[in-house]
């Protein structure tokens, strides 16, 4: 047990009470068994972590994840911890922050703070952003430093969950994000518009200012609009931090609903798309029923082949539909394995190949194999190929697949297509039975995979008429971000 401050070990970690040092080193304090235990949840979280419990249950996971464990007198630990009551556990970290361009292209709600300057604040509009679910929190450079000890306390480990920037300019994150096609929306008490009467469906960063004074005029004539938070009461305003946990969850009620109409719309597509498949079954079965002396056999092959075509395409719909759901309610999970990409997609053409109207599917790279989900993957590519049928006209549908780096990069794409590069994006949303041909279903749930595992779905098109329509996937390998 050390029992001197004077200790290396205990000497590195005293200084991180300080900013500079916390910048030099890139390292900071975690205080308390919750922040520690969250922040073992993240590989490599932790490097060190001091304890007077020789017993602490956490300290088994620490020992599993590669943590140093330190043993340390209660005197010492006094000295480390800011609080009244030591907690009996501190940890190093390294720093966790990210920059703007590292954030995921998929950014639907973001907050932004401005020279907020209370370190309990900070702490919990992290919280909040975290228990939301929103994408990511900004701190200025006028802000207090998220890695102050009170806004570490305050986030309670939340920011081992919510990608941290930090050092930024205001008005470089508003641009930023404005970029990205995120709505940027000042909280002002004194707010042009009223929260409740938003539409929040687009991606939407709130920019909240200092506890005192809000935000400086400059900085709110850089957002779209003013927003307020209603108040009924005769309550003059809310502090910073329940204005924004107010924002945040109001943000992702709203985004929950429109996940539910999401959901529902496509439940209702996915049944136009099961009839016709089953109508044809139906067919099939009764004409071998009825007429089955009286059919050559070609014309039984023809009928038991088309049966399984049709049995595919169910169980391809049916795969799409319990994925959109998982999406939905935020419990889809991956399971990697070593894949062949060119088998797969062997297999997709052969089955696809069994109707002889279907247009050819070829392989174009040579071997590549990743370690991705194969089932989900397949779903990804089936929804391509549907939609790219549906949307070109000319020749077969090529595809071509690279490992670059720690990401996999496939192209599916198709010459002859009817559909110009400003709408091509809106395949991916969900449409309702009889918004026009193709699949509702199947580019919007090959997209809800891509960004469940921190990838991207998306469309390009040639140029000129009749150009290439080309639906893209970059995802990590392995099925998780990296």
């Amino acid at each position: 047990m050390i029992t001197s401050v004077r200790n290396p070990k205990v000497a590195r970690a005293l200084r991180l009470h300080k900013r500079t040092f916390r910048d030099t080193d890139r390292a900071f304090l975690v205080e308390g068994a919750q922040a520690v235990g969250e922040a073992l949840g993240t590989p490599g979280a932790l490097e060190v972590l001091f304890h007077t419990e020789a017993l602490h249950p956490l300290l088994t996971r620490a020992r599993e994840a590669g943590a140093d464990l330190v043993g340390v007198s209660d005197d010492v630990m006094a000295r480390l911890t800011g609080t009244v009551t030591p907690p009996g556990l501190v940890g190093v970290a390294p720093f966790v922050d990210v920059g703007l361009d590292e954030l995921p292209e998929s950014t639907g709600c973001v907050a932004i703070l401005h020279a907020v300057r209370d370190p309990g604040n900070a702490g919990t509009v992290l919280r909040s952003a975290d228990a939301a679910g929103a994408d990511a929190v900004v701190f200025s450079t006028a802000s207090v430093d998220v890695y102050n000890a009170k806004t570490v306390r305050a986030s309670a480990g939340s920011l081992f969950h919510v990608p941290i920037v930090r050092g930024v300019d205001t008005p470089a994150a508003i641009d930023s994000l404005r970029g990205r096609g995120v709505r940027i929306l000042a909280m002002d008490a004194g707010g042009r518009v009223d929260l409740f009467d938003q539409d929040l469906s687009r991606p939407v960063a709130f920019v909240f200012g200092n506890e005192a004074w809000g935000l400086p005029e400059d900085v709110a004539r850089l957002a779209d609009d003013s927003v307020r938070v209603p108040i009924v009461g005769r309550a003059e305003s809310l502090n910073l931090a329940a204005a924004a946990s107010v924002c945040l969850f109001e943000w992702a009620r709203r985004h929950r609903e429109d996940q539910r109409v999401s959901l529902e719309s496509l439940i209702a597509a996915a049944a136009h798309d099961i009839r016709s498949p089953l109508t044809a079954m139906k067919g099939f079965g009764h004409a071998l029923a009825t007429r089955w002396e009286e059919m050559t056999p070609e014309q039984r092959d023809l009928m038991l082949r088309g049966i399984v075509y049709d049995t595919d395409r169910l169980n391809t719909i049916l795969r799409q539909l319990v994925d959109a759901a998982r999406l939905s309610a935020g419990s889809l999970e991956l399971f990697p394995e070593r894949t062949d990409i060119g088998a797969l997609v062997e297999r997709i053409a052969l089955s696809l190949g069994r109707d002889p109207d279907h247009p050819p599917v070829e392989w174009t790279s040579g071997e590549v194999v990743a370690l991705v989900d194969a089932d989900r993957l397949q779903t990804i590519l089936e929804g391509y190929i549907g939609s790219l049928v549906w949307w070109t006209d000319e020749g077969p549908v090529r595809i071509s697949a690279t490992v670059e780096g720690e990401r996999l990069v496939l192209r599916a794409c198709r010459d002859g297509a009817r559909i110009g590069p400003e709408d091509a994006d809106r395949l991916f949303g969900p449409r309702d039975a009889g918004t026009g041909g193709g699949s509702k279903i199947g580019l919007f749930v090959a997209r809800g995979i891509a960004e469940a595992q921190g990838g991207r779905a998306f469309a390009e098109v040639g140029p000129g008429a009749g150009g290439s329509l080309c639906l893209v996937l970059d995802v990590p390998v392995g099925g998780v971000p990296v």
